[in-house]
This record gives C-alpha cells, structure tokens and sequence, in this order.
C-alpha cells in the first residue's frame, strides 16, 4: 500500500505527546478516517490540520469528544452555506450584468 499521503498514528502520537486513544475516539465519532494496514494504523495528511485543532480544543480548552463532534458539524455546515452563497452571488452578479 502506498503511504505516501499517510501518516502513522503511532508516530503522529508521539510527536504531539496525545495518546492513541484520543485519536482512535476521533474516528469513532466519525471525526477523522483512519487507514489501516498490516504493519501500522494512518491518519490521511489532509486530515493533520483538523486534528490538531480538536486537539487544541480537547486539550487547551477542555472540550469533551461530544462538544467537537458538535463544533466540527456546525463547522461544515456553515462551509457549506458559504459555498452555496458564493454561488448565488455569482448567478446574481451575472444576471445583473445582462
């Protein structure tokens, strides 16, 4: 398997001194995807920024799993209506040009 765009949640653990559990409660409220493979657990690299931020929310600011599963989901959808209304505004625009 190629684990160029991986990262081994044993190493990533250990750089940030979390343990593994944290991570493995991550993917259990579906917050973060992890690829498993004979030798090794990962963690997608794209997924790095997103898992440091929960991080920092669980640990700095003592936010239970419950609280970022909750943030991360209001965090989408509110993505998700920023693009929507990106898109109108450029149909707007367009049609006001005519």
């Amino acid at each position: 398997m190629d684990t160029t765009q991986l990262i081994s949640i044993q190493q990533f653990c250990t750089h940030y001194n979390v343990p593994i559990s944290f991570v493995n409660a991550l993917q259990e409220y579906e917050l973060v995807e992890i690829t498993i493979t004979d030798q090794d657990n990962y963690l997608k690299t794209n997924q790095l920024n997103d898992v440091e931020k929960m991080m920092r929310l669980h640990y700095d600011l003592d936010i239970n799993l419950e609280g970022i599963d909750v943030i991360y989901n209001l965090l989408k959808q509110v993505e998700s209506l920023q693009s929507e209304l990106i898109v109108l505004r450029n149909k707007v625009n367009f049609y006001e040009k005519l």
